[in-house]
């Protein structure tokens, strides 16, 4: 559900799942005899170890070669990097409308941008009419997208009342200042 553009640790993480995935698949082929008839029988559970040992490593190696940049602290040079650009966008809900009651697990995202562009590049590089959109349900951000359509799972929300909120944010994923938001509340009920 979340769109992102990769960073080299996330794509890091992905190849090596991938990695893991695909080595305990010849490990449990040669486990069960169905395959890999060339590899000695002591193969298949090494080779479950060693997946087991790269599922590990994608969630450790990539923060040990590309740990997060800290945050910098409020007041210090770094904070200081200048103002955040004001947008010309104006953002508002075409779908769900304020108090509509939803009775799927699912709803239709539909939103109204005048004045502003949806790229999909992230950049450093800003400009006050590019961006794409954050949605956050009820204080939980559920999409980043780089559309103004967008199905919203509601599965795990209770049933009753919810608040949406739409953000167009900069090419860096930060806000805009004044923000651009808008907000719709709707209800849930059982199917």
């Amino acid at each position: 559900m979340l769109a992102h553009q990769g960073s080299v640790d996330e794509s890091l993480s992905v190849v090596l799942l991938f990695a893991a995935l695909w080595v305990g698949w010849v490990g449990w082929s040669r486990l069960k005899g169905k395959g890999f008839p060339r590899l000695p029988d002591w193969a298949g559970p090494g080779l479950l170890v060693v997946a087991g040992a790269l599922a590990v490593s994608a969630a450790v190696v990539p923060r040990a070669l590309f740990p997060p940049a800290p945050a910098p602290s409020p007041g210090s040079a770094a904070a200081e990097t200048g103002p955040r650009p004001a947008s010309t966008a104006a953002l508002a809900f075409a779908a769900p409308t304020d108090g509509q009651v939803v009775s799927d697990d699912e709803v239709e995202v539909v939103l109204d941008l005048q004045g502003g562009r949806i790229v999909e590049d992230t950049s450093s590089e800003l400009s006050p009419d590019t961006g794409h959109v954050h949605l956050v349900l009820d204080g939980q951000l559920v999409s980043m997208t780089y559309g103004l359509v967008q199905v919203v799972d509601l599965r795990g929300a209770a049933h009753g009342s919810h608040t949406l909120q739409a953000e167009y944010v900069a090419a860096d994923h930060a806000p805009f200042d004044p923000r651009v938001t808008a907000v719709v509340r709707f209800e849930t009920e059982a199917p």
